[in-house]
């Protein structure tokens, strides 16, 4: 038995509550300073606000102010906060956390350096830590794997990631159980890029969802030859990516396993609809009041690296004509109707 301890009691945060304590852990949930709320509602009901299925049995509830208190005796840590919580996390979790003790990410992006490279969470965390003279690595977690089916036990397969072998061993006999089936890896970033670029690319495959309301309007449910027009292009243009972040095969595929689980679930579907329905961005984003779209994030950045990479001669802006779409969409109020004939293709001699 280990003794994990959660921080971010978000919705993935939470979640991995239930294979961490349902594999006989000792668990404990510590919300940040935003998750008040959620963290008094848990030790009210001994459910998450959101879930419709109780935590486990034996799940302690922490507030942020008692962290220090919760992480005594950890074997590791979960950090459950959103690409919104990075430098939070950094400066008030990290930067005062033992270094000794691991740590395990859930939480998804990259950030563009000036020369157009895209780095990891894990990296930069690193490399500011050691900024203080704080040498730690961090581990993280990747796939196809949402919340909400993550509590009802569906199965889920996703991969931890790590430099340490050792540490991610443990982590993974410690939250594998007979529903959650863990894989692990030393490329970080091929992991981390992988699903972080799938939340970008899941919002210009749900456009096309919102087109087809748009044009026939809601009752005519789903059409799929367009969405797998766009996912193609989008795997396409994900594997561009991925080969130059230099990511295994393993990883770039899981990429593509959680660019598939996104598309059908979650935020990001939610406001590509919208966008695709013909709402404004801000239009969008007002409907969307309160909801995380890390999408949004992941989306800029990827394109002002690959726009930087462009101008040094590194690649072409006419391979990745599906996420200059999103970027326009997003930033240029251009209509969401997809570039079709950019994504064809002639090899004929």
């Amino acid at each position: 038995m280990k003794k994990i301890v959660i921080i971010g009691a978000g919705m993935m945060g939470s979640a991995l509550a239930f294979p961490a304590r349902e594999n006989g852990n000792d668990v404990c949930l510590v919300g940040t300073p935003l998750d008040e709320d959620i963290i008094k509602a848990s030790k009210e009901t001994g459910r998450h606000p959101k879930f419709e299925m109780d935590f486990p049995a034996g799940v302690k509830y922490y507030y942020f102010q008692e962290w220090k208190e919760a992480v005594k005796g950890a074997d590791f840590i979960i950090g459950g906060v959103s690409s919104f919580g990075v430098d939070w996390f950094l400066e008030s979790v990290l930067s005062e956390l033992d270094p000794s003790v691991p740590v395990l990410s859930v939480t998804k992006g990259l950030i563009n350096l000036e020369d157009g490279t895209l780095i990891s969470y894990p990296d930069y965390w690193e490399r500011e830590l050691a900024k203080k003279g704080i040498t730690r690595t961090v581990n993280a977690i990747g796939g196809p794997c949402t919340s909400y089916e993550l509590v009802y036990h569906d199965h889920s397969e996703v991969a931890f990631c790590g430099k340490n072998t050792a540490e991610l061993k443990m982590m993974k006999e410690a939250m594998k159980t007979s529903y959650y089936h863990i894989s692990l890896t030393n490329d970080v970033i091929g992991l981390e890029s992988a699903v972080a670029l799938k939340n970008g690319y899941a919002l210009g495959i749900a456009l096309t969802i919102g087109l087809v309301n748009r044009a026939n309007g809601p009752e005519a449910g789903l059409h799929f030859n367009s969405q797998a027009g766009a996912f193609y292009q989008a795997t396409k243009e994900m594997r561009k990516l991925l080969a130059i972040q230099g990511a295994d095969e393993d990883c770039t595929n899981i990429g593509i396993g959680d660019l598939y689980v996104t598309v059908y679930g979650g935020r990001t579907r939610k406001i590509g609809i919208l966008l695709g329905e013909g709402k404004t961005y801000e239009e969008a984003l007002n409907i969307l009041a309160g909801v995380t779209l890390e999408s949004l994030v992941v989306s800029r950045r990827v394109y002002k690296a690959v726009c930087r990479k462009a101008e040094l001669g590194q690649l072409r802006l006419a391979d990745f004509p599906l996420l200059c779409h999103v970027a326009a969409v997003l930033d240029e109020g251009k209509d969401a109707e997809l570039p079709w004939d950019d994504f064809t293709f002639d090899t004929t001699k």
